[in-house]
Order: C-alpha cells, then structure tokens, then sequence
C-alpha cells in the first residue's frame, strides 16, 4: 500500500529534505501541483484533499492561512511555529508520555522547533517528576548550523562574498554568532508551555559556521540535587524510545562537538558536571531530530506505519 504525501512549501529547507527522505521509500507517493500553481490557494487545497497526509513547509502566515480553510478530515502536520501552542492543534512530540497516542488519533499535529526540541527534552522530566521545581531560573545555551536558518542564511553561509567586518579584513561568519539577545525567540513560547516551566528560561541560541547539528545545554545548580538521581530520572523517561537515549558519556577527549549527529534523526542526553554543577546536554541534528526528522516520525505514527521506517 502506498500512502499519497502532499508538501505544501516543498521547496524550502525542510520540504526539500522531507522530499530526501521519500526518495528511499516504496511506500510513499508523494503528489505534486503544477509549480505554476504552488501558490494558489484552492489548488493546494485540492492537493490537500487529495492526500493521506500533508506537510505544511511554510512561513507562519502562510501555514495559518491554509489550515484555516482545509477540512478537518484532511491530516496537516505543520513544521512552522504557527500552530505549536495552539489547544487545537497536538504537540508532536511523541516522547513525552501519553503524546504518541494522541499524534497517532490527530488530525492536526504541530512539529516541535529545533532549539525547543532540546530544551524541552533536557527539562520537562525533571519538572515534571518534581526533581526541579517549575519555578527554576533555567537558561538555555543553543548552538546549531547555519541550515536552522534556511535557504537565505545557507545561501549567506555558503556565497561566494561573505560578509567582511568593520576591520575588512576577517569574514564575520567564521566566528559562532549569538542571536536572540532580546529574549523573544519564537521558540519561547513552546518550551514554556510544554515543560511548564513558570518563567521563560534564559535563552542564548548561536549559529555556527557549519551546516547542521544542535547542542543544547541547560546547566543546573540546586542545593540537595545529586547529578545520579537525574541521572535516574532520565533513563527511565526515555526507556525504548526509539529516536531519543540517554548515553553515560558522548564525548570525544573532553570535548562534545554540536555536529556529531548531523546527517542523524536520532537525539543523544548526556548529564555531565558534578553534584555541584549539573549540565544536560543534548546532541542532534537540526534538520533530523530538530525538524524534518521528526515531522516523517510524526508522519510515520500518524498513519500507523512503524516510527523508524526510513529514519534509522
């Protein structure tokens, strides 16, 4: 049996590597409008219709635009920040207890947001097992490669002239860039609704002069915490799960590099420091794990189809 597939933005980063993925598997047919039409509204809709299951590839605007008007039978997964911390819509990520089942009956699931994926894989089991009230000052420090920001930042990272600083004589993308710095990312919202954190958290997200892969890191500095007790506490929350695992220790000579999964779907934890100073860090890649990856997992579980198939 073949499942009909439409990509609604199919030529940005993640359609395009959502498209990578269905070119290895038999089981996926994935439906195209006429690129004359791609941006006609009721074609799309007609293409929607048609399908078991569309991909929303699409700036927020856009995305609200067309979900707004297809039918509520038609199956939407929404890889835009549009729909995350909407009550209408599921939260997909299936590693948070009880989500998978309700993925699997929906037929509106919103695809997490790279930074926020790890940030929320790192916290909510503490928060919500009581090790770390809702209440901690979190921060979050987010490195990731310059694909996160799509075709204009790649096509910024990878031209030809880059960009010199003041001095004219050093490409200002060589060195890591921090962003963010007026603490209204939209990935915000979403790591405080589904963690349930009381505060935002601290967020420092970077970008990197390289292609692709996360780390998330979330230090934690509470009197009476022992690093083995989350240790525990995260083992058990991701036991079998399929794209996520807690690893004792991932790193290379003292050294974590932020692209170590990049071409991966899978997200690795490691808890590192001491009692003293906790770190949790997380490792993946943000095109696998941090978007498409995981909206072909959701996919995959929507229709019923085994989680992995053509992710590992």
């Amino acid at each position: 049996m073949k499942f009909k597939v439409f990509i609604d933005g199919a030529e940005g980063t993640t359609g395009l590597k959502i498209h990578e993925y269905f070119r290895k598997r038999d089981d996926i047919d994935v439906i195209k409008i006429d690129p004359e039409k791609r941006k006609d509204v009721d074609e799309r809709l007609t293409m929607m219709k048609k399908a078991d299951i569309s991909f929303l590839c699409l700036p927020d605007s856009a995305a609200r635009e067309i979900a707004a008007l297809a039918p509520e039978r038609c199956r939407v997964l929404d890889t835009s920040t549009a729909h995350r911390v909407d009550s209408r819509w599921v939260y997909g990520m299936p590693e948070i207890p009880g989500q998978r089942e309700k993925i699997k009956e929906s037929n509106r699931v919103a695809v997490p947001g790279c930074h926020a994926t790890g940030a929320i894989l790192l916290t909510r089991p503490l928060i919500e097992g009581g090790l770390v009230p809702a209440d901690y000052p979190f921060s979050v420090f987010s490195l990731t490669g310059y694909s996160g920001g799509g075709k204009k930042m790649i096509a910024q990272y990878e031209g030809s002239e880059r960009q010199r600083g003041n001095s004219g004589n050093q490409d200002v993308l060589c060195s890591p860039r921090q962003y963010g710095i007026a603490q209204a990312h939209k990935h915000l919202p979403e790591i405080i609704s589904v963690t349930g954190m009381s505060n935002p958290p601290s967020f420092m997200p970077v970008v990197g002069d390289y292609y692709s892969g996360m780390e998330v890191t979330v230090p934690i500095r509470l009197p009476g915490l022992k690093k083995s007790d989350v240790e525990k506490a995260m083992d058990a929350y991701y036991a079998n799960q399929p794209m996520v695992s807690v690893k004792e220790s991932i790193d290379d000579g003292g050294f974590i590099a932020s692209g170590r999964l990049s071409g991966s779907n899978r997200l690795e934890i490691t808890i590192a420091g001491n009692d003293e100073n906790i770190l949790l860090i997380a490792t993946y890649d943000n095109l696998g794990k941090g978007a498409s990856g995981a909206a072909v997992q959701n996919m995959n579980i929507m229709l019923g189809i085994e989680e992995t198939k053509g992710l590992i």
